[in-house]
Order: C-alpha cells, then structure tokens, then sequence
C-alpha cells in the first residue's frame, strides 16, 4: 500500500503544472541560455518577482523582469499570496471597460504632476433638488 502511495504521489509531482512566482533565496540571481549555467543572459535583483514557466530535473525556467532563462532549483523558492489577499496586479494589462452605450471607457495611468490643482472631492447632495425613495424609484421603473 506505501508503495502504491509513493508512486502515486510521484506522478503526481510530475503531472503538475510549473506555474506561479518565485523570487531568488541567496540574492541576486544570473539567468542562462541553457541548464548548466551557460551563457548569461542575465541578472535578477533580490527583490524581483520571476514567473515560473518550466521545471526540469533541478532545473526552473523562469521569465523575470530583465529576461526570460534557466536557474538552479536550489536558488529559487515559491512567492506565496498572503491568505486572503484578493489583490490583482495590473501592470502590464490595458484596463478596457464598456458602459451602456457604446464607449469605450480607460483607466489613465498617467503622471499624478499632471493633475495638480484638479480637486475631485465633491458632494454632490447641493445638487440634489429633492429626495428620492429607492423603492419607489425601483417600483416606477419596474425594477423591482
């Protein structure tokens, strides 16, 4: 029975996809062209995230910020989200929304500098002539 489980959970570790983040252990960490450690591609700092593509023998493709290469296992470990961080990283992705009429809608990521002196904080009750019921409003429109 210990041998079927064994088998079993070596397949499995075979059978799983190489996929999510790791960043280096020991500091800054050279990316090769090859396994082995051949022909540099190039270096990534301490700190940088690297998206784990590929896992071979001892061996982790990885595709970082500077370049995409091979690394040592050994030198590598798994970036783990924090338990319930809903976060989502979007630095690489254009942000494109539609509206109900046909619009597109962005989200500007331009430079804060060229916004100074614009002050969005408002309260828009002052524009408000009178109140409004929400049931009422969603029975008039049949919305409810």
């Amino acid at each position: 029975m210990a041998f079927v489980l064994l088998v079993f959970l070596v397949a499995f570790s075979f059978a799983a996809p190489a996929s999510g983040k790791v960043k280096s252990k020991r500091g800054d960490i050279e990316l090769s062209k090859a396994r082995g450690g051949s022909d540099m591609v190039c270096t990534a700092g301490f700190h940088d995230e690297m998206q784990l593509l590929q896992t071979e023998d001892s061996w982790a493709l990885v595709k970082a910020s500077c370049g995409q290469g091979w690394v040592p296992m050994g030198d590598v470990e798994r970036v783990q989200a924090a338990a319930g961080d809903k976060s989502m990283q979007l630095d690489q992705v254009d942000v494109l929304g539609w509206i109900d009429n046909p619009s597109a809608v962005f989200v500007l990521d331009n430079n804060m500098n060229d916004f100074a002196g614009v002050n969005i904080d408002r309260d828009f009750k002052e524009y408000l002539q009178h109140t409004m019921d929400r049931e009422q409003m969603e029975m008039k429109n049949n919305e409810n």
